[in-house]
């Protein structure tokens, strides 16, 4: 499969073809998504809540997405490979900033996520003018959901639908090459959509963007806890823990190992 570009995406938006993205976070995720139709892997902060057991994004390192990105990469997938900036890697000095992006990159990375609207634009653009290819992120932003008074679904207000349209436009003339779309109404992730011309990305904000991303620990049904606008395809956390229960049994009645599972030497 070719690997593929950011200038591939843009050509699916101006062909109506929609994006498809999926979290992954280690090496082997990465070769199974390799051998998929997948657009996207993202190496989310969301990592923190799914594999790491924090209770949000706010306690994930460089190093962790570092360490985690090389181990998406390792794979070799041909897919765009998207990493995110985790909390304070880029809002505190630009150069900082540019200096984290490069270290992703150098990571493996193909690009970088970063949340924010109008308040990180010349963020975005001095790491787009390093040679770093940027993805927005818009709405429900978890990184700040402090500020945002939790996780709550983002422009219910007129201010708040006009701050996020503001912030879509902001983000592609500061050189972003797409945008996800968290936790909006889906009426104005349709608006942002026709109004800008890269790519938007859905979560939990319906079906009018150019394409959309779950976190994979929601599709493969191995979270705790889903968000309402998650999707499971299938129930691993049973069929794991199941597998569990029947080695956990063969082991004490005696049915393993069996035979073809261990040698003896000849006498």
């Amino acid at each position: 499969m070719k690997k593929l570009t950011i200038r591939d995406l843009i050509k699916k938006k101006l062909a109506k073809e929609k994006i498809t993205m999926l979290t992954a976070y280690d090496y082997p995720m990465a070769r199974i998504i390799s051998n998929t139709p997948l657009d996207v892997i993202l190496v989310g902060d969301s990592l923190g809540m799914v594999v790491l057991g924090y209770t949000n994004t706010l306690n994930v390192t460089m190093r962790d997405m570092i360490s985690h990105t090389k181990a998406v990469a390792r794979a070799n997938p041909p897919q765009l490979i998207v990493a995110d900036m985790p909390f304070l890697s880029y809002e505190i000095d630009t150069k900082i900033a540019v200096r984290n992006a490069g270290l992703l990159v150098k990571a493996g990375g193909d690009a970088v996520k970063i949340e924010g609207g109008e308040e990180i634009k010349e963020t975005i653009k001095a790491i787009v003018k390093a040679g770093i290819p940027v993805m927005g992120h818009i709405g429900l932003t978890p990184q700040r959901f402090l500020r945002l008074g939790g996780f709550r679904t983002i422009g219910k207000t007129k201010q708040e639908e006009e701050q996020l349209m503001k912030d879509a436009m902001e983000l592609e003339d500061s050189g972003a090459f797409s945008i996800v779309i968290e936790n909006t109404y889906a009426d104005i992730a349709k608006k942002i959509t026709e109004k800008i011309n890269i790519p938007t990305i859905c979560i939990g904000s319906g079906p009018y963007c150019d394409g959309q991303v779950l976190v994979i620990n929601d599709l493969l049904g191995l979270s705790d806890f889903s968000p309402y606008f998650a999707k499971s395809y299938v129930n691993l956390k049973e069929i794991i823990s199941n597998a569990i229960n029947q080695y956990v049994n063969d082991v004490k009645n005696g049915k393993f190992p069996e035979k073809q599972h261990y040698k003896e030497r000849e006498s």
